[in-house]
């Protein structure tokens, strides 16, 4: 599949898509919750999250699978798909930051789902600094169990803790009536938008990935 060239025009199609729709619909403006124009970077911030899971899962699975069937394939999947994955949580971070500044009044407010996202990635980018420092044949074997224990804790860092407490971040307790997306703050022409960003950064992300699994595999011939 990773050979066809139509996912690749697939995702170039759904990225011109969503830079020229998402700039262009009339999006909606909830009663009591400023949104305004800002909401459009819901096609940027929340899709790369999205593609930012899916290559963190890919790159889980191949851990595992090396665990299983040490070869130099699953090694250069596994840590390929979680570098392309840290990307795209660098980028949702930041885009993330710059809503937060209109939004929340300044970039960084201490919302407890920024500093779990923060964790997130901080985790993640330990775990290239562990494969970095590891010289021995041991270092993909290291770096494949490191890497189920960071994607293990992404889900207390972004999914469970930051709904236990207080959130101006839409899903948070006591989110209702900040500003942020709820379903009802949505219709249907911003979902027409929305699901093509996600598969169309997901996709290019993965077009990456494959390439740079290539490259690698090439430079261990």
């Amino acid at each position: 599949m990773f050979r066809k060239r139509w996912w690749k025009i697939l995702s170039f199609v759904l990225l011109v898509y969503t830079c020229i729709a998402g700039f262009l619909i009339t999006v909606p403006e909830p009663a009591g919750v400023p949104l305004q124009q800002t909401i459009r970077n819901l096609f940027f911030h929340v899709p790369m999250w999205f593609g930012m899971m899916v290559l963190f899962t890919v790159s889980v699975i191949y851990s595992i699978k090396y665990l299983q069937n040490p070869t130099a394939v699953n090694d250069a999947n596994s840590i390929e798909f979680a570098r392309t994955g840290i990307v795209l949580g660098i980028l949702g971070f930041l885009t993330g930051m710059i809503w937060a500044n209109y939004q929340w009044g300044k970039p960084i407010s201490g919302d407890p789902k920024q500093i779990g996202a923060a964790i997130a990635v901080l985790i993640y980018m330990a775990y290239f600094v562990l494969r970095g420092n590891i010289v021995d044949e041991k270092k993909a074997r290291i770096s494949a169990v490191y890497n189920i224990f960071a994607f293990c804790m992404l889900f207390p860092t972004l999914w469970i803790m930051p709904r236990l407490v207080e959130s101006l971040h839409p899903g948070g307790m006591g989110s209702e009536g900040n500003p942020g997306l709820n379903p009802k703050d949505s219709n249907a022409a911003i979902k027409l938008v929305f699901w093509p960003a996600v598969i169309g950064w997901t996709l290019l992300a993965t077009w990456i990935t494959t390439l740079r699994i290539r490259t690698k595999l090439l430079e261990n011939e």
